[in-house]
């Protein structure tokens, strides 16, 4: 059973007012990192998955994949040891995956540069209409989960969930079940599919599209607070443990938890 990675939304060409949005609903952002690749992140770590915003530079190489992505929620990735081996797994299982790709980005860690890397294999669009899905080989880790970035202000702890909409959401949720070598499980809404350590959930719609996360925090107080004083962001109460947070100028929703 795949693990979840994490979750990329695409800011495309306003990632400074993306992580000065993030910054201020209270996470903690990791430096701006340059990817060989030709695109731009910050990251919100948890000891687990992790949020990315990813997008382009102003000049420069600039990645067409990202380019040619819309905003807002715009990567399910999982997580692999082995990105051969996975390659060679999706492939036998009727798949034609892509990879694996190696890039890197710097990173600075107590004044002195690294570099971290990474290998892809990713699945070509039409696998999965909903979004970019693909596999990540973390070959340094110890340049992404470092303690210093794991602490947010607003409470944030991990994600819990993914959802996807679909015209055909049973077939879709199989799909993915293979993909992550798990199980397509009927709910009231949908289907689920159980990772290592959070859920990917298919539920009907008129189109195919990744429709939300959800985040957990140790409590909603902060967030909430923050989102409810901006004009740029909304907060709606979905009952005493759960909120939805909006981000019109990204096209993002991200439905909030508390963990109490």
């Amino acid at each position: 059973m795949a693990a979840l990675d994490h979750v990329v939304i695409n800011t495309l060409k306003s990632m400074d007012a993306a992580a000065d949005l993030f910054a201020a609903l209270g996470f903690t952002l990791t430096p701006r990192g340059y990817h060989s690749l030709g695109s731009i992140n910050h990251l919100m770590m948890t000891p687990g998955a992790y949020l990315e915003l990813v997008g382009v530079p102003d000049t420069g190489r600039q990645r067409q994949e990202v380019l040619d992505s819309p905003f807002g929620l715009n990567g399910l990735v999982l997580r692999t040891f082995d990105a051969d081996a996975t390659r060679d797994r999706l492939a036998a299982s009727g798949f034609a995956p892509a990879g694996p790709v190696a890039f890197s980005r710097p990173v600075e860690v107590d004044g002195v540069e690294h570099d971290a890397r990474f290998r892809t294999v990713r699945f070509p669009p039409e696998t999965f209409p909903a979004g970019r899905v693909y596999f990540c080989e973390h070959l340094t880790p110890e340049l992404v989960w470092r303690p210093e970035w794991m602490a947010h202000p607003n409470g944030f702890l991990a994600i819990d969930s993914f959802t996807v909409s679909s015209p055909e959401p049973e077939e879709e949720a199989r799909r993915f079940a293979t993909a992550f070598e798990s199980t397509a499980t009927p709910v009231d809404d949908g289907w689920r599919i159980p990772l290592d350590d959070a859920d990917v959930l298919v539920v009907p719609g008129e189109a195919a599209g990744f429709r939300t996360a959800t985040l957990r925090f140790s409590s909603l107080d902060d967030i909430a607070a923050r989102a409810r004083g901006r004009s740029d962001a909304g907060w709606q109460a979905l009952g005493p443990d759960a909120g939805l947070l909006s981000l019109p100028a990204f096209d993002l929703n991200l439905t909030c938890r508390s963990s109490r």
